[in-house]
């Protein structure tokens, strides 16, 4: 199996619902972005519907930071990327971006899954075939630079006080 480095979805169209009062696309609809390129990667992966129905077990998100950079809009087309950081027996780690076809970055965003057996529900290891699968991407993408915003936290940059002079 090989697989492409990013894997990058197909072109996806803006939704006329997913349009805010403010006239862009809503903050949440970049997750409905996200989430419909990461099923394709765990599809590649053997995780996608016929795995939880078949199999019920499944992926769960655990974790996710999302950064808007630039605004969509109705008439915009973008691709998604996936991009495979980390992964063990239990666990995946990815970063994507949500690009306008014209190449221009929209968002990013940074999640950590759970391999979950849907019977609990409890965290539970990769089946050995496809851990297999997740090794495969995993190492196609590890070839790739670590994304510059990957790993980013969320918190409020403060300016160190100027010191106080003795003037009177």
């Amino acid at each position: 199996m090989s697989t492409a480095a990013p894997f990058v979805s197909p072109a996806m169209a803006i939704e006329k619902d997913w349009i805010d009062y403010n006239g862009h696309l809503n903050m949440a609809y970049y997750n409905v972005l996200f989430d419909r390129c990461s099923d394709e990667a765990f599809e590649i992966m053997g995780m996608g519907p016929d795995y939880a129905k078949q199999r019920r077990l499944t992926i769960y998100t655990a974790e996710v930071h999302v950064c808007y950079i630039r605004e969509l809009h109705l008439d915009h087309k973008v691709y998604v990327s996936f991009q495979l950081l980390d992964h063990d027996d239990k666990r995946l780690r990815a970063y994507q971006e949500i690009r306008h076809v014209d190449g221009w970055l929209a968002a990013t965003s940074e999640s950590l899954s759970l391999h979950v057996d849907m019977s609990g529900p409890k965290v539970a290891p990769f089946p050995a075939d496809v851990l297999a699968k997740v090794e495969v991407m995993r190492a196609a993408h590890a070839a790739l630079p670590m994304p510059e915003r990957a790993g980013r936290s969320i918190g409020i940059r403060r300016k160190a006080p100027e010191p106080q002079s003795d003037r009177r």
